[in-house]
């Protein structure tokens, strides 16, 4: 597959009878695309989606509805108790134990296997090493550059190394779950005892960062937006971990 990338704005392009069959779209912004007349048989859309409307019909709601009777344990990721937040961060903590697991019990080059371009499961940890740094340890508990040097932040992040994370690093599989585990349990113990005060307390960003955009954000906010990406992220590992397990697989 022919790949392009590149710095080129094309935002406001009209596209007129362009074949894009098998093509990939990875980290695109496509916010207020209009499609007319297209085929989409077989199109698998990932990423965040709010207002997308197909023939019509606003799908964000029905996809969110569908997700929740699938996967219920995401109903317990949106609290606004203290009692709430506590069993949030321990549904969090019950559907990753099985998949670190599985992927203990698998051979170190697996775990650093990419499937269709996606991280591989140590970058995807990697990943919510940062995410915990940035929306708890720095949003939530006002820490001076709390990022650890294997965190790995998301493309749209473009001063990761300027942060302190050490973007050519190639941990094991070992030395990034012993960082993720210190991140998960400091999340935890900080819930143990947090008050509804805690929860409401609105903090400005005190570190200068490409994300997110400095604005006041209750803890509670931030806290909510580690649960979805640790929901998000294990269903995406779960996903690559199934694809690598099965015998019809080409990757």
């Amino acid at each position: 597959m022919a790949t392009y990338s590149g710095p080129d704005d094309l935002s406001g392009t009209e596209f007129i009878e362009t074949n894009f069959a098998g093509s990939v779209f990875r980290e695109v912004d496509l916010s207020g695309v209009r499609i007319r007349g297209a085929l989409l048989n077989g199109a698998n859309l990932d990423g965040v989606i709010d207002g997308l409307r197909v023939n019509g019909v606003e799908v964000a709601p029905l996809v969110e509805a569908e997700l929740d009777r699938l996967h219920p344990e995401r109903t317990r990721l949106r609290p606004s108790t203290p009692d709430g937040t506590r069993i949030a961060w321990e549904t969090v903590e019950a559907f990753w134990a099985p998949t670190m697991a599985r992927a203990g019990s698998m051979p170190e080059q697996d775990v650093h296997r990419s499937v269709d371009g996606e991280w591989s499961f140590v970058k995807t940890l990697r990943h919510l090493v940062m995410v915990t740094d940035l929306w708890f340890g720095q949003a939530v508990l006002g820490r001076d550059r709390p990022y650890h040097p294997l965190g790995l932040p998301a493309a749209y992040i473009t001063n990761g190394a300027d942060l302190g994370m050490d973007l050519a690093a190639e941990p094991s599989l070992a030395e990034v779950a012993a960082v993720r585990a210190a991140r998960v349990a400091e999340v935890r113990e900080f819930l143990a005892t947090a008050t509804q005060e805690d929860l409401d307390r609105v903090r400005e960003p005190e570190v200068p960062s490409s994300w997110p955009s400095p604005a006041p954000r209750a803890a509670s906010a931030c806290l909510r937006v580690i649960f979805n990406e640790e929901w998000a992220h294990h269903s995406f590992a779960v996903r690559d971990l199934d694809t690598m397990g099965d015998p019809k697989s080409t990757i």
